[in-house]
């Protein structure tokens, strides 16, 4: 049967939802806490599970976190923005950043971890001015930084040229358990770190003055 056309200006009705099936409240709640990023609210829940269900989600969510309040447990059901979230225990957090910490460092090159690090440590800075540190010119490799969300653009630099400003982004201090930028190892570290990963390199040179930069070689991507 076709369906019945919509007057102009008017806007067709949401197609009816297909049943949900049936299953433990808890267990529903604990997936949706467990899928979502962000807190999941009584009132969310009530929307899509029914508003009449409302005492039983909340005595739900209060069983939940009893539950996870075990300190043999790794997650934890936290309260948080008026919502609920399962979140890591915060006493593992060292090993869940090592973690983070490891997975990215296999997926950088050193010329991606090295600029990175110019960035981290120097920014605002310029293209230009990473070349004139690097000796190689670093247009490859800024751009899958920003493809990657480890870098982004600031603003234009106001000189001749107007060449961009980079800066680290909010991902970079995730993906690398940072909490800040303060919290970025020391130089030395950061060299300990390449040697880690195989990677026999001299250390940074990072300079006071900057010297003349010379043209170099366009370099790949990491």
């Amino acid at each position: 049967m076709p369906e019945p056309e919509v007057p102009a200006g008017e806007v067709a009705p949401d197609s009816p939802a297909e049943p949900l099936p049936d299953a433990p409240l808890k267990s529903i709640l604990e997936a949706i806490l467990f899928a979502c990023e962000e807190p999941v609210t009584p009132e969310d829940l009530a929307a899509i599970l029914g508003e009449d269900r409302r005492p039983a989600i909340e005595e739900a969510l209060a069983g939940l976190e009893k539950t996870y309040d075990d300190p043999q447990a790794g997650l934890r059901v936290q309260r948080i923005a008026g919502g609920y979230r399962i979140t890591t225990d915060p006493r593992l957090a060292p090993f869940v950043r090592e973690m983070v910490r490891w997975r990215n460092r296999r997926r950088l090159s050193r010329a991606a971890l090295e600029t990175l690090a110019l960035v981290a440590y120097k920014q605002p800075i310029t293209a230009p001015e990473i070349q004139e540190i690097r000796g190689v010119n670093p247009s490859s490799i800024l751009a899958s930084l920003l493809d990657h969300r480890m870098v982004r653009i600031l603003g234009r630099k106001k000189v001749v040229g107007k060449p961009f400003l980079y800066g680290t982004t909010q991902d970079f201090l995730v993906r690398f358990g940072l909490d800040s930028l303060d919290d970025l190892p020391s130089m030395e570290e950061f060299d300990q770190l390449l040697k880690t990963e195989g990677l026999d390199v001299d250390p940074l040179p990072f300079p006071d003055a900057a010297e003349e930069a010379a043209p170099a070689p366009e370099e790949t991507g990491p």
